[in-house]
C-alpha cells in the first residue's frame, strides 16, 4: 500500500459521520440604522467611487462632458445614453480594450459596501466592465437592499450565466504596498443614481 492510499484509508476510516451533526446556526447580525442611500454613498465614496444625483439624460450628458472630458470613445450598453462606440457591433471583446468610458446600468446596489450587482445582460458584453479605463454605473435608488443577506436572495442565477458584484474602481497593491488603481479594471467608477 503506498503512503497516499494509506493516509486516504485512515481518514475515511475516522471520518465522522455526517449525518450526526446539525449544520451550525448562521447568526443573525445587528443591521445598520442608517438611512439606505445614505449608507450606499458613504460606502462607495469610502472605496474610492463617487456618486451624482442625476434627475435628466440631459443633466447626465452635461455632467458626462464635465467629468469625462478626455474621453474619446465612449460605449454605452444602457438606453439611456448612447455611445459613440456602439456595443451592438461589438464581435470580440477584446474590440472594447479602446473604450475610454463604460456604461452600464446595474439592476441593484448593496448599501452595507456600496457594491452594485451586474451580469452579463447588464453589460451586454462583460469585457465592457473591465476594459474600460473609466466607468459609470446607473443605479435607480429605489434599487438598494441593505445587505448581503438581501442581495443573495435578490440574484438571479438561475436565468444568468455571469453576473459579478463590482465596487469602486479597480485597486490593488504591489509587495511594497503602494495602491495601484486601474490595474486589473477600470481606474474610476462613478454611479449615476437616476
Amino acid at each position: 500500500m503506498s503512503t497516499k492510499e494509506y493516509i486516504l484509508n485512515a481518514i475515511r476510516k475516522n471520518k465522522p459521520d455526517g449525518s450526526k451533526f446539525a449544520y451550525p446556526k448562521i447568526p443573525l447580525f445587528p443591521k445598520s440604522n442608517k438611512d439606505i442611500l445614505q449608507e450606499f454613498k458613504d460606502n462607495l465614496t469610502l472605496n474610492a467611487g463617487t456618486w451624482h444625483i442625476v434627475k435628466s439624460i440631459k443633466d447626465g450628458e452635461n455632467l458626462i462632458r464635465e467629468l469625462y472630458p478626455q474621453a474619446k470613445i465612449i460605449c454605452s450598453s444602457a438606453v439611456e445614453f448612447k455611445g459613440n462606440k456602439d456595443i451592438t457591433q461589438i464581435t470580440e471583446p477584446h474590440q472594447l480594450a479602446d473604450v475610454d468610458l463604460g456604461i452600464i446600468r446595474a439592476q441593484f446596489g448593496v448599501s452595507e459596501n456600496g457594491m452594485v450587482w451586474i451580469t452579463e445582460k447588464d453589460m451586454d458584453i462583460t469585457s465592457l466592465g473591465f476594459l474600460s479605463q473609466h466607468l459609470i454605473i446607473l443605479l435607480d435608488p429605489q434599487e438598494l437592499v441593505k445587505d448581503m443577506y438581501e442581495a443573495y436572495a435578490r440574484i438571479d442565477l438561475l436565468n444568468n450565466n455571469y453576473g459579478c458584484f463590482m465596487l469602486g474602481p479597480s485597486a490593488t497593491a504591489d509587495i511594497g504596498a503602494v495602491m495601484v488603481r486601474g490595474a486589473q479594471g477600470a481606474r474610476s467608477l462613478s454611479v449615476f443614481f437616476m
